[in-house]
């Protein structure tokens, strides 16, 4: 499991996808990919921020609330919070690497899957 920033923003830079960087958001730092912001912890509350639809969101907070919370100033935002020491690498992972693809620029992507087949 993974209990802080530091160990999500290791673990993010192990998935060795490009276009990834070291950044600062409203003074918190995070990881952008191709420029945008991909990866962070909240400031409001100890747990790490995923992207998530509305939907989706509502289904994880009712199926397991010891894992997922949210923050009121992420309620009108498409993110999921989970909590410190609950973030499970192997959920982690693809929820990363989707949304790291949903970053990049769509000519940039189709290069690089022509590039790195699976």
């Amino acid at each position: 499991m993974i209990h802080s920033y530091a160990e999500l923003r290791a673990f993010a830079l192990s998935l060795d996808l490009p276009q990834v960087a070291d950044s600062t958001a409203w003074g918190n730092p995070c990881l952008k990919a191709h420029g945008k912001m991909w990866v962070w912890w909240s400031p409001y509350i100890d747990a790490a921020v995923f992207k998530c639809d509305f939907d989706e969101r509502e289904m994880l907070l009712q199926a397991d609330p010891d894992t997922f919370t949210l923050h009121p100033h992420y309620t009108n935002h498409r993110f999921i919070l989970v909590k410190a020491g609950h973030i499970d690498p192997t959920w982690a992972a693809p929820r990363l690497t989707q949304a790291w693809r949903a970053l990049a620029p769509k000519r940039w992507l189709k290069t690089w899957d022509a590039e790195n087949p699976l």
